[in-house]
């Protein structure tokens, strides 16, 4: 199993932007896909983007197309997920996520605890 960390959540104003980072324990996290989901509370949990295990697929939700990018380094056992133009509507509790295959992370097998992204208007 892979555990995973989030962190570089907090609050921003409408417009700006944050890096989120995953970091995964575990030899093998560059055999897996690596997405990122969303929560706001009392919704259900949204996806948000994927990358394959080797950088080389993204896919986005069309809702952040062209202001967030994901991107890893399996050197270093991180996802990343770069977020620009940040909106309101982009408040969420954001989570990492593995998964063995793109096709297949929204059942993915490990998530981690979430960090908090407030944007203000």
């Amino acid at each position: 199993q892979v555990q995973l960390v989030e962190s570089g959540g907090g609050l921003v104003q409408a417009g700006g932007s944050l890096r989120l980072s995953c970091a995964a324990s575990g030899r093998t996290f560059s055999s897996y896909a690596m997405g990122w989901f969303r929560q706001v509370s009392g919704k259900e949990r949204e996806f948000v983007a994927v990358i394959s295990w080797s950088g080389g697929d993204t896919l986005y939700a069309d809702s952040v197309k062209g202001r967030f990018t994901i991107s890893r380094d399996n050197a270093k056992n991180t996802v990343y997920l770069q977020m620009n133009s940040l909106k309101p509507e982009d408040t969420a509790v954001y989570y990492c996520a593995a998964s063995s295959r793109i096709a297949t992370i929204r059942e993915a097998f490990s998530w981690g605890q979430g960090t908090q992204v407030t944007v203000s208007s």
